[in-house]
């Protein structure tokens, strides 16, 4: 079974907003066992989404489009459908009543003219009801395909899936089945990732897919295979994992999608232990990422962004002599960061970094893209120096996925 993805909007193409939808559909679509052959985005204006129509007319079963149902004149998503299947609109009383109560009632406002023009939708359609918005999503086939039309706003979008597209394309298709597994490596690049893994994945069946994933830090390995039976599926795919070579086994992080960041909470959590930062090129990312989950009290102290050199005299209490002596872009300096921090929260945990992030030197002659991370625990404290080069964004990610190798490896030391 396959599908296509069409969003509507110039705000996307013009970089005003990120496309969410055709992330979240494609994902939802291949848990329903389609193939996402294409996702497109094209402007709002009727040649381009007829063009776009036109384009997956009997190419594949179902084409899931969002966007241009609003009530201004600039949404002609309904006109454009009414034309391409040769339909005309008519009112849908549902709709308006929803419409009418969700004016009226809840926003304390009478339906206008322009409101109603939402309750039309072409008379051939299938109606996908809206209940937390005023835009209907609708339903109508083709020369085999199958066209879906749905709001543009995401959770409208998401709530219609959900509740009303996903159950109808299960009952309509016959449900084949995506199997993916994840696995989550960190401290090896792809190259030697690849060359480590050549010979277990020569011998892969046909049917079972490897794609390396790589981004700053980490390289995920994806094995996926479709067919009908779940369990099997699932078994197969564990069975060619035991066979992963001994020389990858060490840089496995996790046989899952999730962030190191999200293993080593658990891990703290699992030990009953504490963490906090004191960040000055990551500038609060760490502090970010480790209190974004409910619950992180139990294992988040706290941070401090000690930016400027003088913050970190002034607010972090890292003696000046220290600075003047060795820079403040340095070992002696993260570490002594670390080792206050750790002081300061009354953690069992301290991460530090402090470096030249671009794209211009601060208060350090040290090269551009140099950061020295300091970990701090009941051992000791010591600092590693790393050369990330550039861009600072590059920089930033590098500096963060650095740290967190550091402090799972000395995590799992306990």
């Amino acid at each position: 079974m396959k599908a296509a993805i069409i969003t509507i909007g110039d705000e996307i193409l013009i970089g005003q907003i990120v496309d969410t939808n055709s992330a979240y559909l494609a994902k939802k679509l291949d848990q329903l066992g389609f193939q996402v052959v294409s996702a497109l985005t094209i402007g709002d204006n009727k040649e381009a989404i007829e063009g776009a129509l036109l384009n997956y007319l009997g190419k594949v079963d179902v084409v899931i489009m969002t966007g241009g149902l609003g009530p201004t004149k600039d949404d002609i998503t309904k006109k454009v459908f009414c034309d391409f299947f040769d339909d005309y609109l008519v009112c849908n009383q549902k709709v308006l009543d929803h419409i009418t109560i969700m004016l009226e009632r809840i926003f304390n406002k009478p339906i206008s003219e322009i409101n109603k023009q939402q309750a039309f939708v072409p008379s051939k359609a299938h109606v996908l009801f809206n209940e937390v918005g005023t835009a209907a999503g609708m339903l109508m086939n083709k020369n085999n395909t199958l066209f879906v039309s749905l709001p543009g706003v995401p959770f409208e979008m998401k709530h219609i899936v959900e509740e009303q597209l996903a159950p109808y394309l299960n009952s309509k298709f016959y449900s084949n089945i995506n199997v993916h597994k994840v696995i989550i490596t960190y401290g090896i690049g792809e190259s030697l990732l690849a060359e480590y893994l050549e010979d277990w994945e020569n011998n892969l069946p046909e049917d079972i897919h490897l794609a390396y994933l790589p981004s700053p830090g980490r390289v995920r390995l994806r094995l996926s295979v479709k067919g009908d039976n779940r369990e099997v599926l699932e078994k197969r795919i564990a069975e060619l994992i035991k066979k992963i070579p001994k020389t990858v086994i060490p840089y496995i992080r996790a046989y899952e999608d999730v962030d190191l960041s999200q293993i080593v909470i658990k891990e703290l959590q699992n030990q009953n232990k504490t963490i906090s930062f004191a960040e000055s090129c990551t500038g609060g990312r760490f502090s970010v990422m480790f209190n974004s989950l409910p619950g992180s009290s139990s294992y988040f102290k706290g941070g401090i962004i000690p930016y400027a050199s003088q913050a970190k005299i002034d607010v972090l209490g890292v003696d000046e002599k220290l600075i003047e002596k060795y820079s403040v872009v340095s070992e002696q300096v993260a570490i002594e960061m670390a080792r206050v921090a750790r002081d300061k929260f009354k953690s069992d945990y301290a991460i530090s970094t402090t470096g030249n992030a671009g794209p211009t030197k601060g208060d350090s002659e040290e090269d551009l893209g140099t950061v020295y991370i300091g970990i701090a625990s009941s051992e000791g404290v010591y600092a590693k120096k790393f050369s990330l080069g550039q861009p600072r964004e590059k920089v930033i990610n590098g500096a963060i996925s650095k740290g967190l190798e550091l402090i799972y490896n000395d995590i799992l030391k306990k």
